[in-house]
């Protein structure tokens, strides 16, 4: 019951993406709907609605907007992160910019959020409060992750508050809007909250691995990108693309250096942190009774961390 209810709410997602996008600049249009259908593990959304539905809540058709705000934002994230990380492929299709050029398609992802505002405009001060605090922590967090690939060094503990910024703020923002929306009390708030951070430490940490052990094919984008810029849970582990030493002579360097960091026991150690997240996100979940809508969440958890994509 509960799979369906929010599988029907992700379609209702789908199609609102579809539609508020929609313009009379076609290229904004036709842009901004490439990165929207080329699909997307639409895990913010469904967080959403697990939240929501675990909270207690009855309509999920109250929650399709704002679920697919949140969704448009990690996706204006995506058309800008590309343009930094020179990416030519997103979800197995070629990225914006590739196809329209670096103007455009930063005109696009400011177009995306611009939307957001109109999706999130119903839900009042509170709920855009929650939206835009996540979205300050998420450029933070890309700032962070921007400025320590710079500088040439990224430790643990800065890893950590890049990926808490960058990602699981969001993930922490759609639980919590959901809850609260269903009338959740502030335990119940705060304990999906918890989730949902948690599961989105465990997620980038894995997403972080996939850059250097994952499939390129499966994954629908290169390999290695965070292994270039000297970012990545990996990085944090190893340092410096640099002090890895892959001689210049090599034909592939950044071939060779995956290879050296999957001997060093980094992967392990990083698979180890990301089950640690999963455990904090199981944990968090206590003072909830059992429901459907929580054995999703439960679940959810599994699928984050045993995922190859």
């Amino acid at each position: 019951m509960v799979v369906n209810q929010v599988e029907s709410g992700l379609a209702a997602v789908e199609q609102k993406l579809r539609t508020v996008v929609n313009s009379d600049i076609s290229l904004l249009q036709d842009a901004s709907q490439h990165i929207i259908v080329s699909g997307g593990k639409r895990l913010r959304p469904r967080l959403a609605f697990l939240a929501y539905l675990a909270a207690g809540g009855e309509k999920l058709e109250l929650v399709v907007p704002l679920a697919a705000a949140v969704e448009l934002v990690h996706t204006a994230t995506l058309v800008h992160d590309d343009i930094n990380d020179h990416s030519l492929t997103r979800r197995g299709k070629v990225t914006v910019h590739a196809r329209w050029g670096r103007t455009f398609a930063l005109l696009t992802g400011d177009y995306l959020f611009s939307k957001v505002y109109e999706l999130m405009a119903p839900y009042g001060a509170e709920y855009n409060v929650i939206m835009a605090d996540a979205c300050v922590s998420l450029v933070e967090g890309e700032t962070l992750q921007a400025a320590a690939a710079k500088a040439g060094s990224i430790d643990q503990e800065t890893y950590k508050k890049i990926i808490a910024r960058k990602t699981a703020s969001l993930f922490e923002a759609a639980a919590c809007m959901g809850a609260r929306l269903a009338g959740g009390d502030e335990t119940t708030v705060q304990a999906l909250g918890q989730y949902a951070y948690n599961l989105g430490l465990a997620f980038q940490i894995v997403d972080d691995i996939l850059d250097i052990i994952g499939d390129p094919e499966t994954l629908g984008k290169p390999v290695g990108g965070d292994l270039v810029q000297g970012a990545g849970v990996l990085m944090a582990h190893n340092g410096h693309p640099a002090e890895i030493g892959a001689p210049v002579a090599e034909a592939d360097p950044i071939q060779a250096m995956m290879a050296r960091l999957r001997e060093s026991g980094a992967i392990e150690v990083a698979h180890l942190q990301a089950q640690e997240m999963a455990r904090r996100a199981r944990e968090a979940l206590a003072p909830l009774p059992d429901s459907p809508a929580r054995r999703e969440l439960l679940s959810l958890v599994d699928l984050v961390v045993e995922r190859e994509r």
